[in-house]
């Protein structure tokens, strides 16, 4: 199959190409498995993980090495799946809407394909960012593969360049697992790829340790689940637009700049709440608009009766919740929405999480609020820059593919990467309608790039 990909002019070069994919198979695991029903937990099977998530990589070549990233790629997914074979089942759902694997090591999705492209006319088109304006050719969604329910629980896609250089995509059901553990799959692909002959750190089940007891209550507020909000801010249909925005030591500096001297935070806190409100004011909601910014917050360090095995690699993470009216938000000073925010971060403790669970059990298995919603998910601590299997070594870019989830625009991920100039910082994919991203660059060029002192610099120009 031969597929026509154009990118859009960047500063110098218009550049299109050609992939061309064998059809999908299946890669089932390397020795036989458990056939078994393993039940996920009550973090695992809410709503609002009931749907895939994309994640790139792109390498570039060595010229010294004969090794098909292809074959090395495949040979280590079916060796990894004999330790992580519940990916190879598929999910099923029973009564109370209870989501478990049915390993019955059928395999996950893998795509060969070979792209008409250098690495290096792709880092020339700037298209070694989110949003990629190839993803549906580099990964490409198979018929039927997106369902929740009875399909392969990861979808692989190895693409070659001609240059030697390689795209390795994969999509993940996130029901299966979080940022964390993704990471640790991705972590014994690589060691079987490079030559392990079993993960360093084997991979652990038990997700019976976050399944609700039968006597397990609600005892938190979490208004992350709220029934009753007011209508979305970004109305389904709005043509969006997605863009990535680089944030190194003099952007972080900038930021501070706006909040008091000696006011403790985290990076995390200070780009965060800035993002809130630059976001707020780009969308232009009504003033009494409720506001509201979700936290996930990896929770393995909260639990510890019984602790979680750092080979877990199920869904461990909060969602708590800052809520403010929009106009406190553009009105009031930096330091506001960042005191919301660490007081969300506070509140998860380990009655939170067990609090979350029994909800989940007796309440329907929620969705979150999405409505006026900007959610950020923080993976600079994941390891996903480190994917490296071998001859290539590690990648340009490897995180998630773009900005939003599902359905779902209001979510950024926060990825390591390091910029033409050398400059490691993190890279911020926003997705937003046409307007409010006009609206949003012009709200960094104006508050932030005038705190850098001397600097020229726009929004446009800081990859």
């Amino acid at each position: 199959m031969d597929h026509h990909v154009s990118l859009p002019p960047s500063i110098t070069t218009c550049l299109s190409f050609k992939v061309h994919r064998r059809q999908p198979e299946l890669v089932a695991p390397a020795k036989p498995t458990p056939r078994e029903l393993k039940p996920l937990s009550d973090i695992d099977d809410q709503q609002g993980l009931r749907f895939q998530i994309p994640v790139i990589f792109f390498y570039r070549p060595n010229l010294t090495s004969n090794l098909d990233p292809v074959q090395v790629v495949r040979k280590a997914l079916a060796q990894v799946l004999v330790y992580y074979y519940p990916f190879a089942g598929r999910l099923r759902e029973g009564p109370n809407r209870k989501l478990s694997v049915d390993c019955t090591g059928e395999g996950v999705l893998f795509i060969e394909a070979d792209a008409d492209v250098t690495f290096a006319e792709l880092e020339e088109a700037d298209a070694l960012l989110p949003p990629f304006p190839c993803l549906e050719e580099l990964l490409f969604d198979v018929e039927g593969s997106s369902e929740l329910l009875n399909t392969p629980l990861l979808l692989v896609q190895v693409t070659r360049l001609k240059c030697g250089g390689f795209i390795f995509a994969l999509r993940f059901n996130h029901t299966m697992t979080d940022g964390a553990g993704l990471s640790l799959f991705l972590k014994s692909l690589c060691e079987l790829a490079c030559g392990l002959h079993a993960p360093s750190v084997p991979p652990v089940w038990e997700r019976e340790s976050l399944i609700a007891s039968a006597s397990a209550r609600v005892t938190h507020m979490h208004r992350e689940y709220d029934h009753k909000v007011e209508p979305e801010a970004v109305v389904v249909g709005d043509f969006l637009v997605s863009r990535s925005f680089f944030f190194g030591p003099e952007e972080f500096a900038a930021i501070r700049s706006l909040l008091p001297t000696g006011l403790h935070n985290t990076t995390f806190e200070a780009i965060t709440s800035f993002l809130w409100r630059c976001r707020t004011i780009a969308l232009s909601p009504d003033p009494n608009t409720e506001m509201r910014m979700t936290c996930i917050v990896n929770s393995r360090s909260k639990l510890s009766n019984p602790p979680i095995p750092s080979g877990y690699y199920g869904n461990v993470f909060a969602i708590p919740v800052a809520i403010a009216t929009a106009k406190d938000l553009m009105e009031k000073p930096l330091e506001f929405p960042l005191k919301l925010i660490q007081e969300a971060k506070k509140s998860v403790t380990e009655d939170y999480i067990r609090s979350m669970t029994a909800l989940m059990s007796t309440r329907g298995r929620p969705m979150f609020v999405a409505a006026g919603n900007y959610i950020v998910s923080d993976l600079r601590h994941f390891d996903l820059g480190k994917v490296d299997f071998g001859p290539w070594g590690k990648p340009v870019y490897g995180g998630t593919a773009k900005a939003g989830i599902a359905v779902f625009p209001g979510v950024s991920f926060y990825v390591p990467f390091k910029n033409r100039k050398g400059v490691s910082g993190t890279v911020v994919a926003i997705s937003l309608p046409v307007v409010a991203m006009e609206k949003f660059v012009e709200e960094l060029d104006g508050v932030l790039y005038k705190c850098l002192s001397g600097s020229t610099k726009h929004a446009s120009e800081i990859m």
